[in-house]
């Protein structure tokens, strides 16, 4: 009885699944746009589905592909969507044309409190609640707050020294502790008897985990936003009560001080004292609730704790490789540690020059995150290949691969600090570790100090060697660039 009807289903859906291929199809070869036909509807998020590689990986191999190409359309079940190639139009999409690019290209998830923060914001919204954060990462707060972070790397040190077990392996959940630690210090002010051991740590592991339900979520909110928010789907509501918990816990503490610390709870403070958030220009208006100033505190913690110790590990890894480039390292490490009697300042380790150059190129050769995303806003054109742009218009920008091209960067897997000297340091608009534009990462500033911060410490104390020398695999996730084979053996150094 039920084989007639679930056949008619059946066909219906292959039929409904094969026009929308053909429309997506038709919709870019009207506009003379080559499109990436393997899978028409689902593009290369089927691909990430059915393999195990990272997300950047895929997008890698599209941009090999059709390198020559200024961009291609892909499968985004009905959303028109284009992945930009040509470096110039990646430039024009992710900083040039802003006016038409600046809707980061998701949204935050309805009931779904600690997703209305920064990063999935749009508009005059994202604009006002950038103003009054913005304040917290200033070159005179990351000052006054490094002292912070310095703490958190000695007191990182002392804990290696204590526990050797953590030399031989695993090194980047034991960096997650050392992340975890500074970013709950120096921007929450939150410290506990056991800074290695607190339920931020807990929660800071359990949003980096890139499992199957995090993977589909990421596919369908990017296919169909509204089927994501119609069968109630969340991304952070199960860390809710203890995120926002925790946050007032601090705001009300702060309040009862009168120690300035220049950190997140003293600005959250300032704003609600302040009252209505009002952006002068558009009369927009966001009441700065304890939610939604949690959901900003979250968006820092995601940003501060994973992917700053995939920084840290991913430079370690390189190093461990290269041990003439670890050499000038410890020399210059050295130097500044006896100079300035191991006291290191926010002075100190700006003035670290040939470090500053070994992180930037870690970070091309390792970035944080493998794409970026934006929507189109307004009607516009691409300037390479005059290619339309309607309004809607899904946009992935690549970030690894443009790093890793050999015509913008020449011997791209050879690890080379030197390309960041002052006479060879690349065009900015091709180097994006944090992005790239107006909507470039708002902590940015903040995170490399903090990764310097651990680094110096760490390499003080340490020397590294890579445990293996095999080729990378990546870990299967849809954002993150997470090297998942190699480890790397910390061996304490005699000094």
């Amino acid at each position: 009885m039920l084989f007639l009807p679930l056949s008619l289903i059946a066909v219906g859906l292959l039929l409904a699944w094969y026009l929308i291929g053909k429309r997506n199809e038709g919709y870019w070869k009207k506009r003379g746009v080559k499109f990436y036909s393997k899978n028409k509807v689902a593009g290369p998020f089927w691909d990430f589905l059915t393999s195990q590689r990272a997300f950047f990986e895929i997008l890698g191999d599209l941009y090999e592909k059709y390198r020559q190409e200024p961009a291609i359309g892909i499968g985004q079940f009905l959303t028109p969507t284009l992945f930009v190639i040509d470096p110039k139009n990646v430039q024009q999409v992710l900083s040039g044309d802003f006016q038409s690019f600046h809707h980061r290209g998701i949204e935050s998830i309805e009931g779904d409190q600690l997703s209305d923060n920064i990063i999935m914001m749009n508009g005059p919204r994202w604009k006002l609640m950038r103003q009054n954060m913005t304040p917290l990462f200033t070159a005179n707060k990351l000052k006054n707050m490094y002292y912070i972070m310095d703490k958190s790397a000695q007191d990182f040190v002392q804990y290696l020294k204590d526990n050797p077990k953590t030399h031989a392996g695993n090194l980047f959940e034991t960096l997650m502790m050392f992340c975890n630690a500074a970013v709950c210090g120096a921007i929450f002010g939150i410290g506990s008897e056991s800074i290695f051991d607190t339920p931020f740590l807990k929660v800071a592991k359990s949003l980096s985990q890139s499992n199957l339900s995090i993977r589909l979520k990421f596919i369908l909110v990017n296919l169909s936003p509204k089927l994501f928010n119609l069968l109630g789907l969340k991304v952070f509501n199960e860390y809710e009560d203890f995120f926002i918990g925790s946050i007032s816990k601090v705001m009300k503490s702060r309040e009862q001080e009168k120690v300035k610390r220049h950190d997140f709870a003293e600005i959250a403070l300032a704003i609600q004292k302040n009252g209505t958030m009002r952006d002068r220009t558009t009369g927009y208006e966001i009441e700065p609730t304890t939610g939604i100033l949690s959901a900003q505190a979250l968006f820092f913690f995601t940003a501060g704790v994973e992917p700053c110790a995939n920084a840290i590990f991913s430079t370690l890894i390189l190093l461990g490789s290269h041990p003439d480039v670890l050499e000038r390292v410890h020399q210059e490490i050295d130097e500044h540690f006896e100079k300035h009697s191991n006291n290191i300042t926010y002075d100190v380790i700006c003035d670290m020059k040939y470090i500053d150059m070994v992180l930037s190129e870690a970070m091309r050769v390792f970035p944080p995150i493998g794409h970026l995303t934006r929507q189109c806003v307004q009607n516009t054109v691409l300037p390479v290949g005059n290619i339309p742009v309607e309004k809607g218009t899904k946009m992935f920008t690549p970030i690894y691969a443009i790093h890793h091209d050999p015509e913008l960067y020449p011997d791209p897997e050879v690890f080379d600090p030197e390309r960041f000297s002052k006479d060879r340091r690349p065009r900015d608009d091709i180097y994006m570790p944090f992005g790239m534009g107006n909507r470039t990462c708002i902590g940015e500033r903040y995170a490399k100090l903090q990764v310097q911060a651990g680094l110096v410490h760490v390499l003080r104390n340490f020397t590294v060697k890579p445990q293996t020398h095999q080729k990378v695999i990546f870990a299967h996730d849809p954002l993150n660039v997470r090297p998942r084979n190699i480890d790397v053996q910390i061996i304490p150094r005699n000094i």
